[in-house]
C-alpha cells in the first residue's frame, strides 16, 4: 500500500504543477493581450506641417489690409481695428470660445498665468469653404 501511495502523491504533485503552469500561461497570455490592446495602432506622417508659413501680422500692417480692402481712410479704420483687437483679447483672455467666419472657430484649451502676463494655448479650426463665399457682402449694394 505503500507504493500506491507514493504514486497517487507523485500523480497529484505532477497534476498541480501542470495545473500551475497552465495558470501561468493563461495569466501570461492575458498580460499578452491587454499589453496588445492597450498599445495604439502607430501611423507614419510623411507630411509635414510647417508651424509658422510666413512672417507675422503686425498691427499696423493689418490696418493697411483693411485700408486697401474697405477703401476707407487710415484714420477712419485704425480706432475700429484697435477695437476689435481689444474686444478679441479680452474674450480669449476670459477663456470664452469664438465662431468669427472666415476667421474660424476659436476654442481656449489651456490658460497659464506668467510673470508678465498670460499664455492662451488655443485650437482654430477653419471651415474648407471657399474664402470668396466668406467675403461675399449680405448687404444690398449702394445703388439698390
Amino acid at each position: 500500500m505503500a507504493k500506491s501511495t507514493t504514486t497517487r502523491s507523485a500523480e497529484t504533485k505532477t497534476s498541480a504543477t501542470k495545473t500551475a503552469t497552465a495558470a501561468k500561461t493563461a495569466s501570461a497570455a492575458a498580460k499578452t493581450a491587454v499589453a496588445a490592446a492597450s498599445t495604439p495602432d502607430l501611423k507614419v506622417v510623411d507630411e509635414t506641417v510647417p508651424s509658422v508659413t510666413g512672417p507675422e501680422l503686425k498691427k499696423k500692417e493689418l490696418i493697411d489690409l483693411v485700408v486697401e480692402r474697405s477703401g476707407l481712410k487710415k484714420k477712419d479704420v485704425k480706432p475700429v481695428v484697435e477695437s476689435v483687437m481689444a474686444v478679441l483679447g479680452e474674450a480669449l483672455g476670459a477663456g470664452r470660445e469664438m465662431n468669427l467666419q472666415p476667421l474660424g472657430k476659436i476654442k481656449v484649451n489651456k490658460i497659464k498665468n506668467v510673470n508678465n502676463g498670460k499664455v492662451v494655448i488655443t485650437r482654430i479650426r477653419q471651415s474648407t469653404g471657399t474664402v470668396e463665399a466668406a467675403e461675399k457682402d449680405p448687404l444690398a449694394e449702394a445703388e439698390e
